[in-house]
């Protein structure tokens, strides 16, 4: 109840304006229909009937108005609700100009001799400019904040390294890894290659020695597949910076003055580039991350929680889902068991892992057991 009295509180104010409003609206209507004072309707004369018109036809839309108000506004809420603070402050800082700007171009209305109509079209105005304002501040939040938000003490939300073009290094291109990458939708957009990495490459494969050689033209090659990528736009940059005489050093620069975000395979480069503020995609660092919880020789503690389909078999999961089978444990099915891992298999469903009970001597677990099989 509490939650409600406020919006009927709103309702009863939006109607009680609307009824003034068409109250007015009848009475200069009928004051120009009917000018004599003749009784037109009982007692009442024409300015009598105009305003009780008004009146009675502004509480019927005020009601109506101030209901869908506030059923606009408890949206809105919702909406606001997933709105950053950032887009707010834009939006408000938009709206503050629009409404100024409404000011100074709306004023003339008040020229108009009626001053309750002067007054609402004076408001329409006002909103009109003012939501205008604010659809724009947020469109254009990042330059509302540049230049408003830096005496406010708010910066523009900085874009994301993904979302700027992406300046290529050789290891990359040599790697070939990318191109799935890409493919699987985690790369797109704008993608740089300056001439000095091209130089390398091509070094490389006019190399005498094979491995060099295959590695520069396997680099090349990957160049020009993603070219053709769809999603995908390769451009070649000149040496921006002539002056520096190491390729790395000139990745860096050539970074840092296209605002561009250095993707690199070269773990040392990435920690050199991001001390110097460069942005950096390491493709190793994803590569980490994407690696499996556990790996061969891990030893995990794991709940088993039913029989596999061999014998002795026991399955349990890890916290993230990964199904785990252990050999030789289904005695203890219903327990947790520390177990040693001996195998990771990555299947189209996810991965599997294989273990044996911690502990048990190598002789044991070097026995041939029943096949290994799925659950």
């Amino acid at each position: 109840m509490s939650e409600r009295r406020p919006a009927s509180g709103v309702v009863e104010a939006l109607r009680l304006l609307s009824v003034v409003f068409f109250a007015g609206v009848g009475f200069e209507v009928a004051r120009i229909v009917a000018p004599s004072g003749d009784e037109i309707l009982g007692t009442f004369n024409g300015v009598a009937v105009g305003v009780i018109v008004g009146a009675g036809l502004g509480y019927v839309l005020g009601g109506v108005l101030g209901r869908t108000t506030v059923t606009t506004v408890d949206r809105v809420e919702v909406g606001l609700r997933e709105t950053s603070a950032e887009s707010l402050v834009a939006g408000a800082i938009g709206t503050v100009c629009g409404v100024l700007l409404a000011a100074g171009v709306g004023w003339p209305l008040f020229l108009i001799p009626e001053p309750y109509i002067a007054f609402s079209l004076f408001g329409f105005v006002l909103v009109l400019f003012g939501f205008l304002g604010q659809r724009i501040g947020q469109a254009k939040r990042d330059g509302v904040l540049a230049i408003f938000g830096a005496r406010a003490g708010v910066a523009p939300r900085e874009s994301a390294a993904s979302a700027l073009p992406k300046l290529v290094d050789s290891s990359v291109a040599i790697d070939g890894r990318v191109l799935d990458v890409v493919r699987a939708g985690f790369l797109h957009g704008s993608m740089l290659v300056c001439r000095p990495v091209l130089d390398e490459l091509q070094g490389l494969a006019d190399a005498g020695d094979d491995l060099r050689r295959a590695r520069g033209r396997r680099g090349l090659e990957l160049l020009e597949t993603l070219r053709r990528e769809p999603g995908v736009e390769l451009e070649v940059v000149d040496d921006e910076a002539p002056g520096v005489p190491e390729v790395d050093a000139k990745l860096v620069r050539i970074a840092l003055d296209r605002n561009a975000a250095l993707l690199t395979l070269d773990t040392n480069l990435a920690k050199a580039a991001a001390l110097a503020g460069v942005r950096v995609l390491n493709l190793h660092a994803l590569g980490l991350a994407l690696r499996p919880p556990v790996q061969a020789g891990d030893e995990v503690t794991v709940l088993l929680i039913k029989p596999g389909k061999e014998a002795g078999q026991a399955v349990g999961y890890l916290d993230d889902g990964t199904m785990v089978v252990a050999e030789r444990s289904r005695a203890k099915v219903g327990s947790e068991a520390q177990v040693l891992v001996t195998s990771v298999l990555t299947t189209a469903n996810g991965r599997m892992v294989f273990a044996r009970p911690a502990g048990e001597p190598a002789e044991v677990a070097a026995r041939p057991g029943p096949r290994r099989r799925a659950e």
